[in-house]
């Protein structure tokens, strides 16, 4: 099948409980909640993301209240999981004023590496 499918937060999370089951080409998701705001990681919401048979690609802002970089460091995640990074960006992948960094930029590089994981797979 050609289909690739994702979303943002909840929505990516959803889509990846049911990508492997679909049998679908891809998985995008953008700002994937690995956990609340402010809560410890949730082993339920991990769990089937260590076994993810979808080739898969997370755009994350490294500041993200609900999964930062250093957050992901120490999850076990499945082999097929690209992690793609968003400089200084928040859920939202909007970075800090004084980063220098632009949302539109954050938003421009996810988009870039989107169109690469799309022609990889």
């Amino acid at each position: 099948d050609n289909i690739v499918i994702g979303g943002k937060s909840m929505g990516g999370r959803i889509a990846s409980m049911v990508a492997d089951e679909m049998g679908v080409r891809g998985l995008v998701c953008l700002g994937y909640p690995f956990h609340g705001p402010g809560k410890p990681m949730n082993p339920d919401r991990l769990a089937h993301l260590k076994t993810l048979k979808t080739p898969s690609l997370f755009c994350q802002g490294t500041r993200d209240t609900l999964g930062d970089a250093d957050d992901v460091a120490g999850y076990t995640l499945a082999d097929t999981i690209t992690m793609n990074w968003l400089e200084d960006g928040d859920h939202g992948f909007k970075p800090r004023k004084a980063s220098g960094l632009t949302e539109a930029g954050n938003w421009q590089s996810a988009i870039g590496t989107i169109a690469e994981f799309l022609r990889s797979l």
